[in-house]
């Protein structure tokens, strides 16, 4: 199940005056970044990721808005709620798409109509328009998803799979990036039909593993298992001192560092976060938490206030600290793109640049000043669970 055109969708159901025009959601200056826009921009060339200038000079009637990532995750979580009280298995994909597993449903109510009805429930519940796909696995289903689009169901039945790819582009192959369909298309291979008749020795030598993955999906095979979403995932550093501190400076650089770490492993996982907790615990072992609920994001910047408002209302006592620590949770799959209306160009840019050094010389490679001044204790490499 995926929402259409979801941040444009939640806008205009705040502004009605919305609909049915040209909508582009990004950085309303001419150094912003497109991250969502509507059908009727869509069909102008506009696109996700688009300079906002470019978007502009192919689409100048359209209303530009900057985006409300709050408004964004808290619709996120209505519509995951609602699936989580009805579905059996579902896994929560990213911001707007969850797959769901339903195996075993058709012999007591009938596979397709459950799915249209809970399609129908989120719709009246949320206002928002809803696509899915209904097959055997989670790759037809993702590309019958995309055909039903705009606000549409898709069931295609276990033996009409290869009659359903077979006309469409290999574009519609999860996977398949830009680079890959261009060397697919150079070599003339169009359609999913033509790429399923081609070797998988020959696919797998041309791109490696994922050759081989591509070439079963182009097939209609795809064994991947529906994950169980469980807000309990996360990922979490925290640091014990050699000796208790009240230093509130420098706890709060330690802070800044810890987040900043985790923030990269974010990034680095293709995740994002929606809940932070900082945690402290006093010499006299007495530990305490304090969560908030945030936007999904998984940049620092927007990270690193949160966690420094949660410390100051955090550390009350006044006494010394042995432990601190921060963890972010209800994690979900997605990049920092998400946030492209909040920030230029050349914030982005600045993240890539940053991260492209740390996967390249250590995760120490790069970051604030503030959390490389010399003489402090080493940080505690992240963990998951």
């Amino acid at each position: 199940m995926d929402l259409d055109t979801f941040f444009v969708s939640v806008e205009r159901l705040i502004n009605s005056k919305l609909a049915g025009k040209p909508v582009i959601i990004g950085g309303t200056s001419d150094r912003g970044v497109v991250a969502s826009c509507s059908y009727e921009a869509r069909s102008y060339g506009v696109h996700s990721a688009m300079p906002m200038r470019m978007a502009l000079n192919l689409c100048n009637d359209a209303i530009v808005v900057r985006g409300d990532m709050e408004q964004y995750s808290r619709y996120s979580h209505m519509v995951t709620d609602i699936i989580a009280e009805s579905a059996p298995v579902y896994e929560k994909a990213s911001i707007d798409e969850h797959y769901i597993d339903i195996t075993g449903m058709d012999r007591f109510f009938g596979s397709h109509k459950w799915a249209h009805e809970l399609r129908e429930r989120i719709i009246h519940e949320t206002g928002l328009p809803i696509s899915f796909g209904l097959s055997v696995n989670k790759t037809v289903s993702k590309i019958a998803t995309g055909e039903a689009k705009p606000n549409g169901e898709k069931y295609v039945e276990a033996g009409l799979i290869q009659d359903f790819l077979s006309p469409l582009s290999i574009r519609k192959i999860p996977m398949i990036g830009k680079q890959t369909f261009h060397l697919l298309r150079s070599m003339g291979i169009v359609t999913i039909d033509t790429l399923r008749q081609i070797p998988p020795e020959m696919m797998e030598k041309l791109l490696g593993k994922n050759g081989s993955v591509i070439w079963k999906r182009a097939n209609g095979i795809d064994h991947s298992l529906v994950t169980p979403y469980s807000e309990r995932k996360s990922i979490s550093t925290e640091h014990t001192f050699d000796k208790d501190t009240a230093d509130i400076a420098y706890l709060k650089e330690l802070l800044v560092g810890m987040v900043e770490k985790i923030s990269y492993e974010l990034r680095k996982k293709q995740k994002l976060t929606s809940c932070i907790t900082v945690k402290i615990r006093y010499s006299n072992f007495d530990t305490h938490n304090l969560q908030k609920r945030i936007q999904y994001t998984s940049l620092d910047h927007v990270l690193i206030p949160i966690a420094k408002e949660l410390f100051d209302r955090l550390y009350s006592r006044r006494m010394l600290i042995r432990l601190i620590g921060v963890k972010f949770s209800h994690l979900v799959q997605g990049v920092q793109q998400l946030n492209m209306f909040e920030d230029t160009s050349e914030m982005i840019n600045l993240y890539l640049t940053m991260d492209k050094l740390r996967n390249r010389y250590g995760k120490d490679a790069v970051g604030r000043a503030v959390s490389h001044r010399p003489l402090k204790p080493a940080l505690p490499y992240p963990t998951i669970s």
